[in-house]
This record gives C-alpha cells, sequence and structure tokens, in this order.
C-alpha cells in the first residue's frame, strides 16, 4: 500500500512548471469549480437561492432521519475506538511521537474547529432556545416545550443550554475525530496521500488514483472553499458590528469588505509560513486573549450562580444526550425547528468534516489513536460548554433578573429582531457599570473575531492546497498565496452581490454526499484495524504489568 501510494503520488504531480508541486488536472477542476459556482450565483441571486434552498429544504424535510442516524452512527464508531484494542495504535510508525506540545496541539484543534461560531452563537443561540415568543412562527425550543418549561424560567435555561450543547457537543465533533482519525491513519501510518481520497482505499482500492477519488477530493475543497467564504461573511459582519459600537464606524458593505481584504492577506500570510510557525502561533495568542474575555464574563457576572448553572447544565445534556441523538419530530412546528437547527448544524458540521478533520490530521501524527480520540473528542468539547454557558448563561441570568421583568433585559428583543452579531455588545454592555471596561472587552471581543477567523482561514488554505499536492507536507507557497487570497476574493464578491447566504445553503447541501462518504469511511477504518497486521496492538507477552504496550508508547 505505501510503495504504491508514493509511486502513485509522485506520478500525478507535477515536478516542474507552473503547476510544480500540485496535481495539474486537480488544480485546474478545482479552479473551474469554483468559478461556476460562483459566476452562476452572482448572475441570478435570486435563482441560485431557490435552487440551493430547494435542495437544502428537500434534505431537511425528506432525510432529517438520515442525518440523524448518520450522525448518531458516526459517534457510537468513534467511541468504540476509543475504548477498543487498537486504541494504543500510533497515528504514524511505532517510532514516531507528536510534533506539537499538548497546548499547542488544544489550541490548534479549537481554532480550526469551532471558535468564531462560538463568538457568533455563544449568546444568541441559548437566548433563541430560552426565548419562549415563536418569532418564527414555531415553537424556539420543542424539547423545553415537551417537559412543560413553556414560561421563561431557569428550567427553560438549562433546557436552552442541553439543546445548545447537543449542537456543539460530542456528535458534532465525533464527526471531526473520525474524519481526521482515517486521515491520519492512512496518511501516516499506512503511507498513502494525506488527502480525503485515501480513507475510502479499504473500500475501493487503488482506485482512490482515479476519477473517483479525483471527485472526493474536489468536493472537499468544494466544502472548504465555500465553508470558508460563508463562515468570512458571518464573521466580518460581526466585526463591522463590533467596529460600529466601539468607533461610529458605518457597519456596511464597505467596511466589511475592508475587513475580508485585511484578514484574507494576514491569513495568507500565516499559511504561508506554515503550521509550526504562523498557524500556531496565532492559534495560541488565541487562547491567552479568550482566556481573557472568558474570565471577565466569568468574574463580571454572577459566579457563583454560573458555576452552578454549568454543572447542572452538563449533566442535563449528559443524561439526555444519547435520546436527544436519537429523537425525530415528525410534524409541526416541532420537525420544522429541527429541520432549521439540528438538521442545519449537522450539515454544516458534515461540510466542515473534510476542511477540519484534514487539520486535525496534519498536526497529530505521532499519536496513539486513543490519545488522539480522547483530546480530540473530550478537550474541544468541553472547553466550548464551559464557553457557551459563561457567555449564554450570563445573557440569560440578565433576562430572568431584568428589572422590567423577564425578557425585558434587552439581549433577547435582538435575537428576536435577528440581530444576531449584536447580541455579544448588548450582553457585553450591560455585565459592569465601568464604562471603560465593557468598551476594552468588546474590543477585545472584535480583535478575536478576526483571529479566530484567520486560524480557520489559513488552516483552510493549507488543506485545499495539501490535498491538490496528493498530500504533501509541504504544498507550494505560490498556491498558498493563491488560495489564500481566492477565498477572500470569493467571499467580497458574494458579500457585494448579495450571494453568501446561497452560497452557505449550497454547502450545506453539499453535505449530502459528503455523509456518504463519512459512513464509508467508518466502515473502511473498522475494515482496516481489524485485518491489517501492523494495526494490531502488541500481544500479551510483548506488555508491561500496567497494560503498557512496551513496543509502543515506552519505546525510547
Amino acid at each position: 500500500m505505501a510503495d504504491s501510494g508514493t509511486r502513485a503520488r509522485t506520478s500525478a504531480v507535477a515536478q516542474t512548471g507552473f503547476w510544480g508541486g500540485l496535481h495539474p488536472g486537480m488544480g485546474i477542476a478545482a479552479k473551474a469549480m469554483v468559478v461556476v459556482f460562483v459566476v452562476f450565483t452572482v448572475l441570478n441571486v435570486e435563482l441560485a437561492s431557490e435552487v440551493y434552498s430547494a435542495i437544502r429544504g428537500w434534505i431537511e424535510g425528506a432525510l432529517n432521519w438520515y442525518y440523524i442516524t448518520t450522525l448518531t452512527i458516526i459517534f457510537f464508531v468513534c467511541m468504540y475506538l476509543m475504548f477498543s484494542r487498537h486504541g494504543s495504535v500510533r497515528l504514524g510508525d511505532d517510532t514516531s511521537r507528536p510534533e506539537f506540545s499538548n497546548f499547542s496541539w488544544f489550541a490548534m484543534l479549537f481554532s480550526a474547529g469551532v471558535a468564531i461560531g462560538l463568538l457568533f452563537f455563544g449568546i444568541a443561540e441559548p437566548m433563541y432556545y430560552f426565548d419562549n415568543t415563536q418569532p418564527w412562527g414555531y415553537t424556539n425550543n420543542p424539547f423545553a416545550d415537551n417537559s412543560g418549561y413553556t414560561e421563561m424560567t431557569v428550567e427553560r435555561g438549562i433546557a436552552a443550554m442541553r439543546v445548545t450543547y447537543f449542537h456543539w457537543g460530542f456528535h458534532a465533533w465525533a464527526v471531526y475525530v473520525l474524519v481526521g482519525l482515517c486521515l491520519a491513519y492512512f496518511g501516516f501510518r499506512k503511507k498513502l496521500p494525506l488527502t480525503l481520497r485515501s480513507s475510502l482505499y479499504p473500500v475501493i482500492g487503488e482506485r482512490i488514483y482515479g476519477p473517483l477519488g479525483h471527485a472526493v477530493d474536489l468536493l472537499a475543497v468544494f466544502g472548504t472553499v465555500f465553508g470558508v467564504a460563508t463562515s468570512l461573511g458571518l464573521g466580518v459582519s460581526q466585526m463591522a458590528v463590533g467596529l460600529n459600537h466601539l468607533f461610529g464606524i458605518d457597519p456596511g458593505l464597505v467596511t466589511q469588505v475592508i475587513l475580508i481584504a485585511v484578514i484574507s492577506v494576514v491569513a495568507t500570510l500565516s499559511a504561508v509560513s506554515g503550521v509550526g510557525k504562523g498557524i500556531r502561533i496565532i492559534s495560541e495568542w488565541n487562547i491567552y486573549l479568550s482566556i481573557v474575555l472568558l474570565a471577565y464574563f466569568l468574574f463580571g457576572g454572577p459566579l457563583q450562580w454560573l458555576l452552578g448553572f454549568f454543572v447542572t447544565t452538563i449533566g442535563d445534556y449528559l443524561w439526555n444526550m444519547i435520546p436527544m441523538g436519537f429523537h425525530i419530530f415528525n410534524s409541526g412546528g416541532a420537525a420544522q425547528w429541527q429541520g432549521d437547527w439540528t438538521i442545519f448544524y449537522w450539515g454544516w458540521w458534515i461540510s466542515w468534516a473534510p476542511f477540519v478533520g484534514m487539520f486535525i490530521a496534519r498536526i497529530s501524527r505521532g499519536r496513539t489513536i486513543r490519545e488522539f480520540m480522547v483530546g480530540v473528542m473530550f478537550v474541544p468539547t468541553t472547553i466550548a460548554f464551559f464557553w457557551l454557558c459563561v457567555l449564554g448563561g450570563n445573557a440569560i441570568y440578565m433576562e430572568l433578573h431584568a428589572e422590567g421583568g423577564v425578557g425585558t433585559a434587552g439581549v433577547a428583543q435582538l435575537v428576536r429582531d435577528w440581530n444576531l452579531p449584536a447580541a455579544l455588545y448588548g450582553t457585553i454592555d450591560q455585565l459592569t457599570d465601568v464604562s471603560t471596561l465593557n468598551w476594552l472587552m468588546a474590543a477585545l471581543a472584535t480583535l478575536l473575531l478576526a483571529t479566530w477567523f484567520i486560524t480557520s482561514s489559513d488552516s483552510g488554505t493549507l488543506v485545499i492546497t495539501t490535498m491538490l499536492s496528493m498530500g504533501s507536507d509541504n504544498p507550494p507557497q505560490r498556491f498558498r498565496i493563491v488560495w489564500g487570497l481566492g477565498e477572500g476574493f470569493v467571499a467580497a464578491v458574494l458579500l457585494l452581490a448579495g450571494g453568501l447566504k446561497a452560497l452557505q445553503t449550497a454547502s450545506i447541501a453539499a453535505a449530502l454526499p459528503v455523509s456518504v462518504i463519512l459512513l464509508f469511511m467508518a466502515f473502511g477504518i473498522l475494515k482496516s484495524l481489524r485485518e491489517d497486521p501492523s494495526a494490531v496492538p502488541p500481544n500479551e507477552a510483548t506488555r508491561a504489568p500496567d497494560g503498557t504496550g512496551l513496543s509502543g508508547e515506552l519505546r525510547a
């Protein structure tokens, strides 16, 4: 497998000329694909939006059972692999060790996976589920309603956090875990190209180097380019609101396009510098600055109440997590809510899985399967839960104890008006009576929106060029520049044309074929670990008294 993979990659990648270091056919096809979708969307945004929305609407309405089943299968496959006898197998040679420290690894995991989303939705989403005014004509939270928590009380707040954790928790991260594990295993241990196609080797064999393999990787490029572009559009909209809040700058299109340009340039420079420099350094600083912002929310808010709220909501989520993963609403407003929220989120996580999974694999060489899965599954989710509870919990507490009565603090109204970017700043303004401190924290939040997105964008650029170079650890810098700036250009053009929402819908629709690939990946990794002699952990004769494999963890 290793020899054939090396030969296939070397023969497919151009050695000289303009395309040197990349697969020429893949490079041309990827650029053509992006241009076609952008042109189609820009020329008739209304038509494109109707087409994409119709596809997405059909998926959310007719295939909700399929998405829920897929995420549940992936979750249980990950749980099995985490505690199986293969947990001591290394993602690489038996003598390999991790390239990055645990802190750097966790920082990059978090940056690529959820960071900017937690800033954008960290207050708005819990508040939406806590509200009961049904601004969209259907229930805000069917799980709370079914439990009898129809009024805006603490019990409804707990149910709101349960749903928020569910959408950002173990089921969601299991998708990233599976993709990252498969790519790292087949790329570093089996020496296949570090591309999405390699994870299908146990299913289709050498055909991964043909048209089917090309299609799989191009689908991953599609999800990455448009996922990053649409997320950049969401991010700059909130950054523009922040600049307006701080300096009175007009938050309109001009400001947003300028922000896209600045972020794209910085992210491209970071991608050119490589994982070990720009991406790692910015990710680490993101963690430091986020700790400051989190501390402000924690100690500026009702500390004792928030800590108790966190313990209660985590327990509530863990108790209800498995039943929620199987729950399907078949009719009425609850079914519409599930399509607009849960199925949307499952599609969004799946569409981002090739990008985030590839990046996670790239930074995880040398770790054991169990170390990888525990680290990727539990550390980012635990941090995300605490973040969501502290930010969302503050907003819920404000609404519960508002002077004008429950629900009159102003944050809930911003969410009802769908002014989600402003919910973060509306909460910050009410945390303390020290206006200067509130202003500084709003400025820090705006800075974090930019830096968190830079780490997502530069990671996306590195993933795209890695796939187009058939898994090279060091894709050509000139192509990193092309794709890094290209992502920003796509975002700016779509923003000006009003097509970002349409492409976001298209990205979610693209999750359907990706979900099929994920199921084949789950089958492939289980099959390979069961049948491949090199993936069988040491036998009992080579194990230490504490159960540690002498040929694995303790080798000098």
